[in-house]
């Protein structure tokens, strides 16, 4: 896509999101409905599915041939990645956004066959919306994000999903190891808007397509490696080891992990 058609999209996708913004702000007064799906700590409200819905409805006027990957209600398989694919997750770290009414976040990425344009994490309680992609450039609202700090391994703090972690999957506590420390939040967003930010090295976790597609874009147009844990390509399907990290720091977290575990 054009510089100037990209420019016009990211301009309505803003509005979309203030406008998703004040949906889950009118929800803090009402009851959230709350439901499980794999387990007791994999939960989706009736906000997810609200802000979900809204998005759709806007992204399928804006973009009639627009093809949907998203996390709740039937749209979370596509078949291929050709076309014009926005990919959304509408309240990343529900758990957080359930429980302390914070530290979540709404991420939106749009691809044209397969190759990232422009990517979206907006970090509600906070109003900091990070965004862009190759040809505009990377943004915190509307300051320019510089390129890839490259911090070696040793020098800086990692991301880290719990599990992962906490039952050493991977062998990812040698990596931790290595790290000058470790930091869990609990929102795939927060933690890749931190890596963009370079407060983290990397950030190794557990993910869907919807938790990583917006940052993956916005990343890599920065000098950031993003892949597999193995150092593969991402797979957009299912739930993937995820690794994001400058070169340096990426290089020395594939020397270290096993896929055996």
């Amino acid at each position: 896509m054009e510089k100037e058609a990209l420019e016009i999209l990211t301009v309505e996708v803003k509005k979309w999101l203030r406008a998703a913004k004040d949906l889950i702000m009118m929800s803090f007064s009402e009851t959230i409905e709350v439901s499980e799906k794999s387990a007791r700590n994999d939960l989706v409200t009736n906000i997810d599915r609200e802000v979900q819905a809204f998005l759709i409805e806007q992204i399928k006027a804006y973009d009639p041939e627009a093809n949907i990957l998203a996390e709740e209600s039937g749209e979370n398989e596509l078949s291929s990645l050709k076309g014009h694919v926005w990919v959304i997750d509408p309240i990343d770290g529900t758990l957080n956004f359930i429980l302390q009414q914070d530290h979540f976040c709404i991420m939106l990425g749009y691809f044209e066959d397969g190759i990232g344009q422009v990517g979206f994490i907006y970090e509600v309680m906070t109003d900091e919306l990070f965004w862009g992609g190759p040809v505009l450039g990377v943004f915190t609202n509307e300051e320019p994000l510089p390129k890839c700090p490259d911090t070696a391994l040793a020098d800086g703090l990692l991301g880290f999903n719990a599990v992962m972690y906490g039952h050493d999957r991977f062998q990812t506590r040698r990596v931790g190891d290595a790290a000058m420390g470790i930091r869990i939040s609990g929102c795939a967003g927060i933690e890749l808007t931190q890596v963009l930010k370079g407060e983290l090295a990397g950030y190794v976790s557990n993910l869907y397509p919807w938790d990583y597609a917006a940052g993956k874009i916005m990343l890599e147009t920065l000098g950031y490696h993003v892949t597999d844990l193995f150092g593969k390509p991402l797979p957009f399907h299912g739930r993937t080891p995820f690794l994001a990290a400058g070169p340096r720091a990426h290089a020395e977290i594939l020397e270290k992990v096993s896929d055996k575990y």
